[in-house]
């Protein structure tokens, strides 16, 4: 999640402003880039426990080893909460996962350098204090009652909502980790295509990038559980969003959408007030009960767009948010997907064919499915396999068209092996994680935290 906003931004008055806001975010095409974000979980080597934030082995310390790179803290009262290089950031979720929000680069091989670089470093601090980090969609031993909070404002107020609107919101916030794309749009009829296409594939990436199948040190039933988390959630800002695929979609829609998913908090004078529940149509007409008379600005706006949690969300770009943590070769991997997909025309009307007459009862089914079985799930009489191996080859084709090369020639495209691999076997990073455990591990759970070590 977001660091907390150095500039409250300009005072909005109006619906229109609201819109205006996300349609600012368009851009000629010459002008698209590509944000790669990453989560990561942060442990002790010696015993695997989640690290605390202070200490010497915590998050405070490894931020303060960070800054030999370039990067500089972002305080929250008298701690870091987060760092800045440029146009990337480091930041914290919940329990300590150390995430990555990459800077927009132009190609998948500036941000794949971006990942390995910023791997690098991590390990660079870490391993001296005897501290790892490892990519994995859910903590697999330790329950969130088990991991220290981070000293952030907005968590304490979402820990304290979560559970009034779902089972599953602390395992989510404390519990798993992502990786997540982030694309632009040259329009709005672009943005609702590129959406809706994204949209409704964001199961085929939960399948390929399936990596979540422990919990409390056993396998929990599921391959992406951290996908599973998200339906019991919050079930007013998560879920398919039928209206995206109605007639009528556009940033008004989308905006009606936000208005109606209910705040969590406002952000004054270094200090996140609780506004959970309540309204931000009250807010925009000056009718918020803790700030009487008061009007949203731009950057209250941006905040709340960023507590809405949909497979795809949509803020001054598109956020493709349906894949687990995992090992390095996926962190290059799914910007290939995506791009690939997303930013070729005749790659996005090949996919648009795809999955311009699923049914509602399609996109149902596969958000029920695909957590528990992956690749192997069964959707419209054949094995998602076969779909996803279909949209691999749709995104391959869509990079070599772009045709942007490294200095051996290799066009973008190359990153996608590994996805054609699980694609043709069937076999998720999660299926190999299940093997190791019933067969090398001999079910010691410990084993995956050496195993998928970055």
């Amino acid at each position: 999640m977001s660091a907390p906003p150095s500039d409250k931004g300009q005072s909005i008055t109006s619906r229109d402003e609201l819109v205006q806001f996300i349609e600012e975010g368009c851009k000629p095409e010459a002008d698209w880039r590509i944000g790669t974000e990453h989560e990561k979980f942060v442990y002790t080597v010696d015993d695997c426990r989640p690290v605390t934030y202070f200490g010497e082995k915590g998050i405070a310390e490894i931020f303060k080893r960070m800054e030999r790179f370039g990067w500089q803290p972002i305080m929250e009262g008298d701690n870091a909460i987060a760092m800045t290089d440029g146009s990337a950031s480091i930041s914290l979720e919940p329990g300590g996962q150390f995430e990555l929000s990459g800077a927009p680069l132009k190609d998948v091989f500036e941000t794949c350098d971006e990942v390995q670089t910023h791997l690098a470093q991590c390990r660079e601090v870490t391993e001296p204090m005897g501290v790892h980090m490892m990519g994995l969609g859910l903590n697999p031993k330790w329950r969130h009652e088990d991991i220290p909070m981070m000293p952030k404002g907005r968590y304490k107020i979402m820990t304290a909502y979560m559970p009034k609107v779902g089972t599953m919101g602390l395992d989510m916030m404390y519990r798993t980790c992502t990786a997540q794309v982030n694309l632009d749009f040259g329009s709005e009829a672009d943005m609702v295509k590129k959406f809706r296409v994204s949209l409704a594939l964001q199961p085929v990436a939960t399948a390929l990038f399936a990596n979540s199948p422990f919990k409390d040190g056993k396998p929990n039933g599921f391959l992406s559980y951290r996908s599973h988390i998200w339906t019991d959630t919050d079930n007013d800002r998560c879920g398919i969003l039928p209206f995206v695929f109605e007639e009528g979609m556009g940033y008004e829609r989308y905006v009606d959408y936000i208005l109606d998913v209910p705040m969590y908090f406002v952000y004054r004078d270094g200090q996140y007030l609780d506004a959970s529940g309540k309204s931000f149509r009250d807010f925009l007409e000056g009718k918020l009960d803790i700030l009487p008379g008061e009007l949203p600005t731009t950057s209250d706006w941006s905040d709340h767009l960023s507590t809405a949690f949909p497979e795809v969300r949509l803020k001054r770009f598109l956020e493709m948010r349906g894949a687990d943590g995992g090992p390095w070769k996926g962190l290059c991997a799914l910007p290939a997907l995506w791009v690939g997909l997303l930013y070729d025309s005749e790659a996005l009307d090949q996919a648009w064919h795809l999955i311009k007459d699923w049914t509602h009862e399609d996109h149902e089914s596969l958000r029920r499915d695909v957590p528990v079985k992956a690749l192997h799930t069964n959707f419209q009489g054949r094995a998602l396999k076969d779909l996803a191996l279909q949209v691999v080859e749709i995104a391959e084709g869509g990079l070599k068209r772009r045709n942007r090369t490294n200095g051996a020639g290799q066009d973008e495209s190359h990153f996608l092996e590994v996805l054609r691999a699980r694609a043709e076997n069937g076999l998720s990073p999660a299926d190999y994680l299940l093997e190791d455990f019933e067969k090398r591990w001999h079910g010691e759970i410990n084993s995956v935290f050496v195993d998928c070590a970055y």
